[in-house]
């Protein structure tokens, strides 16, 4: 009943900057909030950044203080600015929404490269 659908990836130098996007449609008002994980190369899956339906947000250690996470809920839509990337944080983002039923629903997933 939700579709998740992401966009802003890309290949960016290590210290530069990327703004993800996932953007939500179908079911919505089920949403109670949504994120990004990730599992860097040499690390565990973790949760990058999320953001409650509350507006409430929490980050990965590694990633306070450089992550932004916000929303547009006119269009239903978080994104997470990423800042004072490095290398090792090369890999595929995937936006997570978990829903008051319990279901948990996913992006396609998109690629962030960033070069030494």
């Amino acid at each position: 009943q939700v579709q998740l659908v992401e966009s802003g990836g890309g290949l960016v130098q290590a210290g530069g900057s990327l703004r993800l996007s996932c953007a939500a449609s179908g079911t919505t008002f089920s949403i109670v909030a949504m994120g990004w994980y990730r599992q860097a190369p040499g690390k565990q899956r973790e949760l990058v950044a999320t953001i409650s339906n509350g507006g409430s947000t929490n980050y990965a250690e590694s990633v306070k203080g450089r992550f932004n996470i916000s929303r547009d809920n006119a269009k239903n839509t978080v994104y997470m600015q990423m800042n004072s990337l490095k290398p090792g944080e090369t890999t595929v983002y995937d936006c997570y929404a978990p829903s008051i039923s319990g279901v948990i629903y996913w992006g396609q997933g998109t690629q962030v490269t960033v070069s030494s």
